[in-house]
């Protein structure tokens, strides 16, 4: 079935919503944080332990899984859910981020963009009907439409052409989509531009999908200009249908986020941070390789409820992680998607008790004060 977007209620201070998804694998609360596995896989981590965590929507992406293993496999594995063994909801992006990372301006045209695997560097030309083709395959539950991402900055002129043509690439995408279990969802770029953001969310929700997407953020511009990119689009933005800011994972701008109207978050920030020692606290974000660490005993939060928190200490984690041993980067990772997720579970009683600012500047305050004492 189509996912379906029910809006309990908007806070009465902010354009901050409460909400209900209902997807092919149940119904799941708004605002949500999406872990992210790019190749089928949240990094480490198995789909019980995410379930654990009380995960929802996870993602995956239609570049990595087009090269490797290939559309026609996980097809073939009766489509990701059962190739990946989650059964819970599964977006794929379209694959132009990536592709645009890769792929020279003079390389992007009408019909689609040209570049060169990140695998093997073989010639590749990606399309919105390549794109949505692959994501057919995939058969995730919610699909994203192929776009442009707008570097910044950008002229003017360049982000008038590429919003353009990312609209008729949305055409194109939709004429071809085929999947009835599937949904679809637009993106709206612009840039920085007021206008041409406005004239991006306007054109693309006459073009008609079953939810919307804030791109082209967090690609070097600053908080300010950010945060009205989203304004600047989310305005727009029907309210029956889910909103998505793509890309987003840092604790305040989930929070910014939520305050203009956004339902969905994803980011593979809380694996990749991990990685590195690094975890979510609400304190700030801590560094278990440093040195204060090595005889703490305590848990990296005494009032988490993830199952890092609950059996291990930071001393044994920063042991790990400075050994370079992959148990430390997955304790931390579950941590760390364990504390967005619960981020979005507050964030939601706030908005439901209508005190969402409250908390919003609650949290800011101990984040900013803590963060110098936990490197």
């Amino acid at each position: 079935m189509k996912i379906k977007y029910e809006l309990l209620k908007q806070e009465k201070n902010t354009k901050a919503r409460l909400g209900k998804l209902h997807t092919n694998y149940g119904v799941y609360d708004t605002p949500m944080f999406m872990p992210v596995g790019t190749q089928a896989t949240v990094k480490t981590l198995s789909p019980e332990e995410l379930k654990a965590m009380n995960s929802a929507v996870i993602l995956s992406n239609t570049y990595h899984l087009w090269l490797r293993p290939g559309a026609d496999i996980v097809e073939k594995a009766g489509g990701l859910h059962k190739f990946m063994n989650y059964d819970g909801p599964i977006l794929t992006d379209s694959g132009g981020f990536q592709v645009f990372s890769l792929a020279k301006p003079k390389d992007i045209s009408e019909e689609g963009v040209k570049f060169k695997s990140h695998l093997d560097g073989s010639n590749l030309f990606l399309t919105p009907e390549i794109s949505i083709g692959v994501q057919n395959k995939l058969d995730s539950d919610i699909a994203m439409s192929f776009d442009e991402c707008i570097p910044y900055p950008a002229s003017y002129e360049y982000a008038k052409r590429s919003t353009e043509r990312t609209l008729r690439w949305a055409r194109r995408g939709k004429e071809v989509f085929n999947n009835e279990r599937q949904s679809l969802f637009g993106i709206v770029q612009g840039g920085e531009y007021t206008d041409l953001r406005e004239y991006s969310a306007k054109e693309t929700v006459k073009i008609g999908f079953d939810g919307y997407s804030i791109g082209g953020t967090s690609v070097g511009e600053g908080k300010d200009v950010m945060y009205k990119m989203i304004e600047d689009g989310v305005r727009y933005l029907p309210e029956d249908k889910p909103r998505y800011l793509m890309g987003v994972g840092e604790p305040f701008d989930i929070l910014e986020g939520v305050e203009r109207g956004i339902d969905m978050f994803d980011c593979v920030l809380p694996t990749r941070i991990a990685r590195h020692g690094n975890a979510f606290t609400r304190d700030g974000k801590m560094n278990i390789k440093n040195a204060k660490y090595k005889d703490d005993f305590a848990p990296i939060e005494s009032d988490c409820d993830c199952y890092a928190c609950k059996n291990y200490t930071r001393a044994y984690i920063r042991h790990l992680i400075t050994s370079n041993e992959t148990f430390g980067a997955r304790l931390l990772s579950i941590h760390n998607i364990r504390f967005l997720i619960k981020l979005t579970e507050e964030i939601r009683e706030a908005i439901k008790n209508d005190n969402f600012l409250e908390y919003k500047e609650n949290f800011k305050r101990r984040y900013e004060s803590g963060k110098h004492k936990n490197n």
